[in-house]
Protein backbone atom coordinates (compact mmCIF):
# COMPACT_ATOMS: atom_id res chain seq x y z
CA UNK A 1 0.00 0.00 0.00
CA UNK A 2 1.34 3.85 -0.88
CA UNK A 3 2.09 6.00 2.37
CA UNK A 4 -1.28 6.73 4.08
CA UNK A 5 -2.65 9.79 2.67
CA UNK A 6 -5.16 10.20 5.41
CA UNK A 7 -2.15 10.14 8.29
CA UNK A 8 -2.79 12.97 10.33
CA UNK A 9 0.64 13.18 12.32
CA UNK A 10 2.43 13.90 9.52
CA UNK A 11 2.22 16.59 6.66
CA UNK A 12 2.07 14.54 3.61
CA UNK A 13 2.45 16.14 -0.25
CA UNK A 14 1.63 14.77 -3.79
CA UNK A 15 4.01 15.85 -6.71
CA UNK A 16 2.69 14.87 -10.23
CA UNK A 17 3.76 15.50 -13.48
CA UNK A 18 2.04 15.90 -17.34
CA UNK A 19 4.14 12.24 -18.05
CA UNK A 20 2.06 10.48 -15.00
CA UNK A 21 5.03 10.26 -12.83
CA UNK A 22 4.73 11.15 -8.99
CA UNK A 23 6.43 11.79 -5.98
CA UNK A 24 5.00 11.71 -2.47
CA UNK A 25 7.42 13.82 0.49
CA UNK A 26 6.81 14.16 3.79
CA UNK A 27 7.18 17.22 6.06
CA UNK A 28 8.63 14.80 8.78
CA UNK A 29 12.37 15.25 7.68
CA UNK A 30 10.91 16.63 4.50
CA UNK A 31 11.23 12.86 3.80
CA UNK A 32 10.91 11.79 -0.02
CA UNK A 33 8.32 8.68 0.80
CA UNK A 34 7.62 7.03 -2.67
CA UNK A 35 9.25 8.14 -6.14
CA UNK A 36 7.08 6.11 -8.66
CA UNK A 37 8.22 7.10 -12.53
CA UNK A 38 5.93 6.15 -15.47
CA UNK A 39 7.41 4.05 -17.80
CA UNK A 40 6.48 4.10 -21.72
CA UNK A 41 4.78 0.75 -21.67
CA UNK A 42 2.64 2.39 -18.63
CA UNK A 43 4.41 0.48 -15.86
CA UNK A 44 4.34 3.21 -12.93
CA UNK A 45 7.62 2.12 -10.97
CA UNK A 46 8.97 2.50 -7.21
CA UNK A 47 12.74 3.77 -7.48
CA UNK A 48 13.28 4.71 -3.73
CA UNK A 49 12.99 2.81 -0.56
CA UNK A 50 10.24 3.72 1.98
CA UNK A 51 7.90 3.27 4.68
CA UNK A 52 3.89 2.47 4.72
CA UNK A 53 3.23 4.53 7.36
CA UNK A 54 4.27 7.54 9.39
CA UNK A 55 4.95 4.83 12.64
CA UNK A 56 7.11 2.70 10.31
CA UNK A 57 9.58 5.63 10.06
CA UNK A 58 9.53 6.16 13.65
CA UNK A 59 10.67 2.58 13.80
CA UNK A 60 13.38 2.49 10.66
CA UNK A 61 17.30 3.85 11.83
CA UNK A 62 18.77 4.31 7.78
CA UNK A 63 17.16 7.78 7.13
CA UNK A 64 15.28 6.46 4.63
CA UNK A 65 14.52 8.92 2.36
CA UNK A 66 15.28 12.32 4.76
CA UNK A 67 16.96 15.36 4.51
CA UNK A 68 19.73 15.15 7.27
CA UNK A 69 21.51 18.65 8.70
CA UNK A 70 22.98 20.69 9.87
CA UNK A 71 25.89 18.68 9.18
CA UNK A 72 25.60 15.66 6.76
CA UNK A 73 27.88 12.70 7.27
CA UNK A 74 30.27 12.27 10.69
CA UNK A 75 31.95 15.31 12.74
CA UNK A 76 34.58 13.45 14.55
CA UNK A 77 34.23 13.06 18.17
CA UNK A 78 31.23 15.37 18.12
CA UNK A 79 33.53 18.39 18.14
CA UNK A 80 35.25 21.69 16.16
CA UNK A 81 37.13 24.59 16.78
CA UNK A 82 36.55 27.69 14.73
CA UNK A 83 38.35 31.20 15.36
CA UNK A 84 39.58 29.69 18.71
CA UNK A 85 36.59 28.80 20.14
CA UNK A 86 35.67 25.18 20.58
CA UNK A 87 32.08 23.76 19.78
CA UNK A 88 31.11 20.59 21.49
CA UNK A 89 28.01 18.78 19.44
CA UNK A 90 25.79 16.70 20.71
CA UNK A 91 27.15 13.18 19.92
CA UNK A 92 24.57 10.35 18.31
CA UNK A 93 26.78 7.65 16.61
CA UNK A 94 29.14 6.79 20.07
CA UNK A 95 31.83 9.47 20.89
CA UNK A 96 30.83 10.83 16.89
CA UNK A 97 28.41 12.72 15.47
CA UNK A 98 25.83 11.67 12.58
CA UNK A 99 24.04 13.72 10.29
CA UNK A 100 23.77 16.42 12.63
CA UNK A 101 22.23 14.28 15.38
CA UNK A 102 19.11 14.06 13.65
CA UNK A 103 18.24 17.78 14.22
CA UNK A 104 16.75 18.28 10.57
CA UNK A 105 15.54 14.49 9.98
CA UNK A 106 13.84 14.09 12.35
CA UNK A 107 11.41 16.88 12.79
CA UNK A 108 8.49 18.14 11.37
CA UNK A 109 9.49 21.03 8.41
CA UNK A 110 6.43 23.40 7.75
CA UNK A 111 5.07 22.24 3.75
CA UNK A 112 3.60 24.42 1.47
CA UNK A 113 2.46 23.08 -1.88
CA UNK A 114 3.48 25.71 -4.77
CA UNK A 115 2.14 23.98 -7.50
CA UNK A 116 0.56 20.39 -8.58
CA UNK A 117 4.50 19.50 -9.37
CA UNK A 118 6.37 21.98 -6.80
CA UNK A 119 6.12 21.93 -2.48
CA UNK A 120 8.30 23.75 -0.46
CA UNK A 121 9.62 22.82 3.00
CA UNK A 122 10.88 25.15 5.52
CA UNK A 123 12.88 24.88 9.15
CA UNK A 124 14.29 26.63 12.05
CA UNK A 125 17.26 25.46 14.06
CA UNK A 126 18.00 27.20 17.18
CA UNK A 127 21.71 29.04 18.02
CA UNK A 128 23.18 25.98 20.24
CA UNK A 129 20.82 23.12 18.64
CA UNK A 130 22.78 19.99 18.57
CA UNK A 131 25.75 22.59 20.14
CA UNK A 132 26.03 24.38 16.36
CA UNK A 133 26.25 27.84 16.71
CA UNK A 134 23.95 30.40 15.57
CA UNK A 135 20.46 30.87 14.15
CA UNK A 136 19.86 28.93 11.17
CA UNK A 137 17.18 29.24 8.29
CA UNK A 138 16.78 26.52 5.98
CA UNK A 139 14.82 25.80 2.14
CA UNK A 140 14.47 23.06 0.64
CA UNK A 141 11.49 23.22 -2.90
CA UNK A 142 10.47 19.92 -4.80
CA UNK A 143 9.94 19.56 -7.85
CA UNK A 144 8.79 17.14 -10.06
CA UNK A 145 9.10 18.25 -13.83
CA UNK A 146 7.97 16.93 -17.44
CA UNK A 147 11.79 15.77 -17.72
CA UNK A 148 11.14 13.00 -15.23
CA UNK A 149 13.98 15.20 -12.75
CA UNK A 150 13.27 14.83 -9.33
CA UNK A 151 15.23 18.56 -8.36
CA UNK A 152 16.10 19.49 -4.77
CA UNK A 153 16.70 22.73 -4.22
CA UNK A 154 18.49 23.85 -1.25
CA UNK A 155 19.04 27.52 0.41
CA UNK A 156 19.97 28.53 4.15
CA UNK A 157 21.21 31.46 6.05
CA UNK A 158 22.68 31.86 9.51
CA UNK A 159 23.56 34.72 12.02
CA UNK A 160 26.67 33.00 13.27
CA UNK A 161 29.52 31.03 10.72
CA UNK A 162 28.75 27.55 11.04
CA UNK A 163 29.41 24.65 9.02
CA UNK A 164 26.48 23.79 6.76
CA UNK A 165 26.10 20.86 4.86
CA UNK A 166 22.47 19.43 3.62
CA UNK A 167 21.61 16.37 2.11
CA UNK A 168 19.06 13.69 0.74
CA UNK A 169 19.33 10.40 2.22
CA UNK A 170 17.27 8.33 0.14
CA UNK A 171 18.29 5.28 -1.28
CA UNK A 172 17.31 4.01 -5.12
CA UNK A 173 16.28 0.85 -6.41
CA UNK A 174 15.47 0.93 -10.01
CA UNK A 175 14.51 -2.33 -10.32
CA UNK A 176 10.90 -4.00 -10.63
CA UNK A 177 10.97 -6.57 -7.81
CA UNK A 178 14.58 -7.68 -7.37
CA UNK A 179 15.18 -7.07 -4.00
CA UNK A 180 18.76 -5.80 -3.83
CA UNK A 181 21.12 -3.33 -6.14
CA UNK A 182 24.01 -5.29 -6.44
CA UNK A 183 23.62 -6.17 -10.17
CA UNK A 184 22.98 -2.18 -11.14
CA UNK A 185 25.15 -0.70 -13.25
CA UNK A 186 26.93 2.61 -11.44
CA UNK A 187 29.35 5.32 -12.70
CA UNK A 188 30.65 8.06 -10.72
CA UNK A 189 33.12 11.09 -11.80
CA UNK A 190 35.93 11.01 -9.13
CA UNK A 191 39.50 10.26 -9.23
CA UNK A 192 39.76 10.13 -5.15
CA UNK A 193 37.74 8.82 -2.76
CA UNK A 194 38.05 9.17 1.30
CA UNK A 195 39.35 6.21 3.34
CA UNK A 196 37.43 5.88 6.47
CA UNK A 197 38.29 3.68 9.85
CA UNK A 198 35.43 1.43 10.91
CA UNK A 199 33.65 4.26 12.20
CA UNK A 200 33.05 6.08 9.23
CA UNK A 201 35.36 8.67 10.23
CA UNK A 202 38.52 9.96 7.55
CA UNK A 203 41.89 8.29 8.86
CA UNK A 204 44.01 10.33 6.39
CA UNK A 205 43.85 12.56 3.27
CA UNK A 206 42.54 11.37 -0.06
CA UNK A 207 43.58 8.58 -2.03
CA UNK A 208 43.22 7.81 -5.82
CA UNK A 209 40.41 5.39 -6.81
CA UNK A 210 43.42 3.64 -9.85
CA UNK A 211 43.67 0.00 -9.49
CA UNK A 212 40.81 -0.28 -6.84
CA UNK A 213 37.77 -1.26 -6.34
CA UNK A 214 36.57 2.30 -5.61
CA UNK A 215 37.32 3.45 -8.95
CA UNK A 216 33.75 3.80 -10.90
CA UNK A 217 35.10 6.03 -13.88
CA UNK A 218 34.17 3.57 -16.00
CA UNK A 219 30.62 1.68 -15.27
CA UNK A 220 30.74 -1.53 -13.48
CA UNK A 221 28.57 -3.96 -11.24
CA UNK A 222 28.00 -2.84 -7.61
CA UNK A 223 28.83 -5.99 -7.14
CA UNK A 224 31.50 -6.25 -8.94
CA UNK A 225 34.39 -5.46 -6.13
CA UNK A 226 31.89 -5.19 -3.55
CA UNK A 227 34.50 -5.87 -0.50
CA UNK A 228 37.58 -6.46 -2.15
CA UNK A 229 39.21 -3.89 -0.78
CA UNK A 230 39.83 -3.34 2.80
CA UNK A 231 38.67 0.12 2.85
CA UNK A 232 35.43 -1.52 2.10
CA UNK A 233 35.91 -4.94 4.11
CA UNK A 234 35.89 -2.31 7.88
CA UNK A 235 32.35 -0.85 7.14
CA UNK A 236 30.66 -3.67 5.00
CA UNK A 237 30.91 -2.31 1.60
CA UNK A 238 30.86 0.98 0.03
CA UNK A 239 30.13 3.53 2.56
CA UNK A 240 32.93 6.11 1.34
CA UNK A 241 32.91 9.69 -0.16
CA UNK A 242 33.95 10.52 -3.35
CA UNK A 243 35.88 14.30 -4.32
CA UNK A 244 33.84 14.54 -7.96
CA UNK A 245 35.71 15.90 -10.94
CA UNK A 246 36.01 19.74 -10.87
CA UNK A 247 35.37 20.00 -14.56
CA UNK A 248 32.27 17.55 -14.67
CA UNK A 249 30.15 19.59 -12.04
CA UNK A 250 31.49 22.75 -13.50
CA UNK A 251 30.07 21.59 -16.72
CA UNK A 252 26.98 20.52 -15.39
CA UNK A 253 27.21 16.74 -16.56
CA UNK A 254 26.54 13.80 -14.75
CA UNK A 255 28.29 13.14 -11.42
CA UNK A 256 26.93 9.51 -11.05
CA UNK A 257 24.83 7.27 -12.84
CA UNK A 258 22.95 3.98 -11.76
CA UNK A 259 21.04 1.31 -14.54
CA UNK A 260 18.70 -1.18 -13.23
CA UNK A 261 19.78 -5.02 -13.48
CA UNK A 262 17.78 -5.04 -17.44
CA UNK A 263 18.74 -1.67 -18.48
CA UNK A 264 14.89 -0.98 -18.57
CA UNK A 265 15.51 2.37 -16.15
CA UNK A 266 18.31 4.24 -15.44
CA UNK A 267 18.93 7.47 -13.07
CA UNK A 268 21.44 9.99 -13.53
CA UNK A 269 22.59 12.82 -10.60
CA UNK A 270 23.60 16.37 -10.86
CA UNK A 271 24.86 18.71 -8.23
CA UNK A 272 27.46 21.61 -7.84
CA UNK A 273 28.46 19.70 -4.34
CA UNK A 274 32.07 19.07 -4.60
CA UNK A 275 31.67 15.73 -3.09
CA UNK A 276 29.12 12.42 -3.43
CA UNK A 277 28.76 9.21 -0.78
CA UNK A 278 28.38 6.18 -2.41
CA UNK A 279 26.37 4.34 0.78
CA UNK A 280 25.65 0.86 -0.78
CA UNK A 281 22.94 -0.23 2.18
CA UNK A 282 25.11 -2.27 3.87
CA UNK A 283 23.09 -2.05 6.85
CA UNK A 284 19.44 -2.11 6.00
CA UNK A 285 18.26 -5.02 7.07
CA UNK A 286 15.42 -5.17 9.19
CA UNK A 287 13.84 -1.83 8.20
CA UNK A 288 10.52 -1.96 7.45
CA UNK A 289 9.97 -1.12 4.02
CA UNK A 290 7.09 -0.42 0.95
CA UNK A 291 4.31 -2.87 0.93
CA UNK A 292 5.18 -5.00 3.96
CA UNK A 293 8.17 -5.54 2.60
CA UNK A 294 11.19 -5.90 5.49
CA UNK A 295 14.88 -4.79 3.82
CA UNK A 296 17.71 -6.22 3.32
CA UNK A 297 21.61 -5.67 3.11
CA UNK A 298 21.90 -3.82 -0.25
CA UNK A 299 17.99 -3.18 -0.97
CA UNK A 300 19.28 0.53 -2.21
CA UNK A 301 21.94 2.43 -3.24
CA UNK A 302 22.27 5.87 -1.58
CA UNK A 303 24.14 8.28 -3.25
CA UNK A 304 24.35 11.62 -0.92
CA UNK A 305 25.92 15.38 -2.75
CA UNK A 306 27.86 16.92 0.03
CA UNK A 307 31.28 18.29 1.80
CA UNK A 308 33.72 15.76 2.59
CA UNK A 309 32.77 14.25 5.92
CA UNK A 310 34.44 15.81 9.01
CA UNK A 311 35.19 18.76 7.01
CA UNK A 312 35.04 21.32 9.98
CA UNK A 313 37.88 19.76 11.56
CA UNK A 314 39.88 19.10 8.24
CA UNK A 315 40.61 22.81 6.72
CA UNK A 316 42.82 20.88 4.34
CA UNK A 317 40.34 19.39 2.98
CA UNK A 318 40.92 20.56 -1.56
CA UNK A 319 37.60 22.32 -1.92
CA UNK A 320 35.23 25.03 -1.08
CA UNK A 321 34.67 25.58 2.56
CA UNK A 322 31.91 24.32 4.20
CA UNK A 323 30.98 27.28 6.72
CA UNK A 324 28.47 29.85 5.99
CA UNK A 325 28.97 33.20 6.82
CA UNK A 326 26.88 35.44 8.56
CA UNK A 327 25.34 37.80 5.03
CA UNK A 328 25.77 34.73 2.51
CA UNK A 329 23.64 32.31 1.38
CA UNK A 330 23.72 28.57 1.16
CA UNK A 331 22.52 27.49 -2.58
CA UNK A 332 23.17 24.29 -3.60
CA UNK A 333 21.33 21.52 -5.75
CA UNK A 334 20.73 18.30 -6.39
CA UNK A 335 18.67 17.16 -9.69
CA UNK A 336 17.82 13.16 -10.13
CA UNK A 337 17.08 12.42 -14.06
CA UNK A 338 15.16 9.50 -14.50
CA UNK A 339 14.95 7.90 -18.63
CA UNK A 340 14.79 4.84 -20.09
CA UNK A 341 18.45 4.05 -21.77
CA UNK A 342 17.66 3.42 -25.91
CA UNK A 343 17.96 -0.69 -26.36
Amino acid sequence: MPFAQQDKKVQTFTLKNARGSEATVLAWGATLASLKIKLSGGELREVVLGCDSFEDYLKQDAYLGATVGRYANRIKQARFEYQGQVYALSANQDEHQLHGANDFSHRDWQGEQLADNKVRFTISSADGECGFPGNMQAQLDYTLDEDNQLVLDYSANVDKPCPVNLTDHSYFNLNAGVSTVLQHQLYIAADQYLPVAEDGIPVDGLKSVEGTGFDFRQAKLIAEDLKKDADQQLVGGYDHSYLLQEQVVSDGKPVARIIADDASLAMEVYTNKPAIQLYTGNFLTGNPGHNGEVYQAHSGVALETQFLPDSPNRPDWPHQSCWLQPGERYQYQTRYRLYQPKA
